[in-house]
């Protein structure tokens, strides 16, 4: 079977830091990682001075200081889905993940990401599994 193990290169589109502007509760966001970030929120000034950081390496980072809503550890993963599907709304990144086929996606990285992705072979994938599930539907 086909694998993507890593969102770079041709597939770096299949990572939340790839460019694709969405707009997710009344804010416009330049990535989904800006966005998933500010969600952790429910401050509006909050959500959209993350929205309005340069990279998603720094939105990510604030997203780290941000006082996390309550109920963040139960919505993270609805929060995440709805952006990945926003996401690939956007005509040419839809058809780039339709082009996947039915290959098997799993966010690799380097980062110690066992949540969202796998490292060292070790991780829930859930990130990989949410683009899957979202493939499925186009």
């Amino acid at each position: 079977d086909f694998m993507i193990d890593f969102f770079d290169g041709e597939y770096a589109f299949l990572s939340n830091f790839y460019d694709s502007p969405i707009t997710y509760e009344g804010i416009n966001y330049p990535t989904v990682e800006h966005a998933f970030q500010a969600a952790k929120s429910m401050d509006s000034s909050v959500r959209k001075t993350i929205a309005n950081m340069d990279t998603p390496g720094k939105a990510k980072r604030a997203g780290r200081k941000v006082e996390l809503r309550s109920d963040w550890e139960t919505v993270k993963f609805d929060v995440m889905k709805e952006l990945v599907t926003l996401k690939f709304q956007i005509p040419e990144l839809r058809e780039k993940l339709k082009a996947t086929g039915d290959a098997e996606l799993i966010e690799g990285n380097t980062w110690k990401d066992t949540c969202w992705g796998v490292c060292n072979g070790k991780g829930s994938n859930n990130l990989g599994k949410i683009l899957m599930e979202v493939r499925k539907t186009i």
